[in-house]
């Protein structure tokens, strides 16, 4: 047995879904890096803006539309309390980090990027930081450049900076690993973009529900992130960026809500936040996403960032002690989130086994492509831990994973 920490996983009881039985047996939720469950009071917020105050935003002057717009709004400064940033009006509302980075592919494209010029990415990235710069890249006439990773999945500074130039224009870069949690030296990497004039894009989808995060300290010109992996609900999404960089953007989606004037051959254009915000925002998730906000700072994100490093260490113990299981990716900082292979068992074999014991994991390629072929495995099973997991948990998904093996054997 072993000795668990003092844990927050008192906190479990907040989540509803965490308390339901799968296969008539206790359900083990370790896919938080896929989407994370909501606590009560994020269901609340999210019931209580429809039924309390369900109307559009910036429109009208009746009560249900202003105090919407009241709770609406006010979210964009809770978000810049939970990333240090200074500005509210850098703060834009989006789908998920998905859409977060094909706007600024989008925009950053025409406003930066010409013929001849550089965009970088990792072999770390997921496939949302990956795809989006290929598709502006070879629309603007610029070349995609990957930093490549070493065969444990590390990416060095040294391998990073070789691939830069003056022709780079963007450094698009993930602030976790999807695939094994590592945690890259984003300040380091922003240092190095400014040295050459490039702009910086982190995607912090993996980053943001596990540590404090200051965009300030980072030094990065945008932060993106999704709800749904931050307690929150599904459908929103945040791009943080510097306001006198978003200024001088032009907008990626057009229509309602964007528009200061519309004339019959041209427009002007809402200043940020708005003008990248078209038409009906999903008003009562961006409220939701508020009480999220408020439940994980209510606890600590330095707190809960300690909580989940221990348990991160007792999940590693436990399962280097599966015969044939085989960890990827190296030591180092990290966020919680593990990912593996077992000997002779397909991963999603893996999955499918441990689901008829209730044990909730994922498996297969994560959208990391590059990542995988640079480890040289074709997909692994991939569990992700919260401060609701516990260690008797842990010590479950190691006893069916070696029953698992011999199975398979």
């Amino acid at each position: 047995m072993i000795a668990a920490p003092v844990a927050l996983h008192a906190r479990r009881a907040d989540f509803p879904a965490l308390c339901r039985p799968v296969n008539g047996l206790p359900l083990i939720y370790l896919d938080h890096a896929a989407t994370s469950q909501k606590p009560q009071v994020v269901l609340d917020a999210l019931m209580t803006a429809y039924v309390e105050r369900c109307a559009n935003v910036h429109r009208g002057v009746y009560a249900l539309s202003e105090a919407a717009t009241r709770d609406f709004e006010a979210v964009r400064h809770k978000v810049c309390s939970l990333i240090d940033a200074p500005d509210p009006r850098g703060v834009v509302f989006t789908k998920g980090t998905t859409e977060s980075l094909n706007l600024l592919a989008h925009s950053l494209g025409q406003r930066f990027v010409q013929p001849g010029d550089e965009v970088l990415v990792t072999q770390l990235e997921h496939h949302s930081n990956v795809v989006p710069w290929q598709v502006m890249a070879k629309q603007r006439g610029a070349t995609l450049v990957v930093a490549p990773v070493d065969a444990q999945g590390t990416l060095s500074l040294d391998a990073l900076s070789r691939k830069l130039s003056p022709k780079t224009k963007i450094i698009a870069c993930t602030h976790a690993s999807n695939v094994t949690g590592a945690l890259m030296d984003v300040r380091s990497i922003c240092q190095l973009g400014r040295q050459v004039g490039a702009l910086t894009v982190i995607d912090g989808a993996q980053a943001i529900p596990h540590l404090p995060v200051s965009v300030q300290e980072l030094g990065c010109d945008f932060y993106c992130f999704s709800a749904h992996k931050l307690l929150g609900p599904f459908g929103v999404g945040v791009l943080w960026g510097r306001t006198a960089i978003l200024d001088t953007m032009p907008p990626w989606q057009t229509g309602g809500a964007m528009v200061l004037s519309v004339r019959e051959t041209e427009s002007d254009y809402q200043p940020i936040p708005q003008r990248f915000e078209a038409g009906t925002q999903a008003v009562a998730e961006v409220i939701a996403l508020g009480a999220a906000i408020d439940y994980l700072q209510g606890i600590g994100l330095p707190e809960i960032a300690k909580q989940e490093d221990a348990l991160l260490q007792q999940a590693k113990q436990c399962l280097r002690k599966v015969p044939g299981l085989r960890l990827l990716g190296s030591e180092g900082p990290s966020v919680p989130v593990i990912s593996f292979v077992l000997d002779g068992v397909h991963p999603h074999d893996v999955a499918t086994a441990l689901s008829a014991e209730g044990i909730a994991v994922r498996a297969g390629l994560h959208c990391a492509e590059p990542l995988f072929s640079a480890l040289g495995v074709r997909g692994s099973v991939r569990i992700s831990l919260s401060f609701v997991n516990t260690i008797e948990e842990i010590e479950r998904l190691c006893t069916s994973l070696v029953q698992i093996g011999v199975l398979f054997r």
